[in-house]
């Protein structure tokens, strides 16, 4: 019972504040290593550099680095989102859509390179899937 008398709730502020500048410290780490090893601007020796001197000296590693390299960060976050993005279409605009797959048998049978009965096979075809 002393145990709670004594832990206050300022107490249950202060340990709840500090769980979460812990946890925006470690995203901090994390955005900054990954920062470092995607930048392709940067040599080997820099980027080993830079990974010394976060390890070495945390809080102003990463601060020196948010100061120096801040502008870079968001240049490469746009990189990498962009890149995902041109993925993302590539794969998805690979197959036809049905639509443009049926106006393509059209266009076959009017130059009559396909038959009525071949128009409606495809097209059946094109319908069930």
């Amino acid at each position: 019972m002393t145990l709670a008398a004594e832990f206050g709730s300022g107490q249950v502020f202060l340990s709840i504040l500090y769980f979460f500048l812990f946890f925006i410290w470690v995203w901090l780490l994390i955005v900054v290593f990954s920062d470092i090893f995607r930048s392709r601007d940067l040599g080997g020796v820099a980027k080993a550099l830079w990974v010394i001197f976060v390890i070495l000296l945390p809080y102003l590693g990463v601060f020196v680095y948010l100061i120096a390299r801040g502008h870079k960060m968001s240049e490469h976050a746009a990189e990498a989102a962009e890149a995902q993005r041109s993925y993302i279409r590539s794969v998805a605009g690979s197959s036809p859509s049905p639509t443009d797959e049926l106006a393509r048998l059209a266009d076959l049978k009017k130059q009559g390179a396909i038959s009525d009965a071949e128009f409606e096979q495809m097209k059946a075809k094109i319908v069930s899937s």
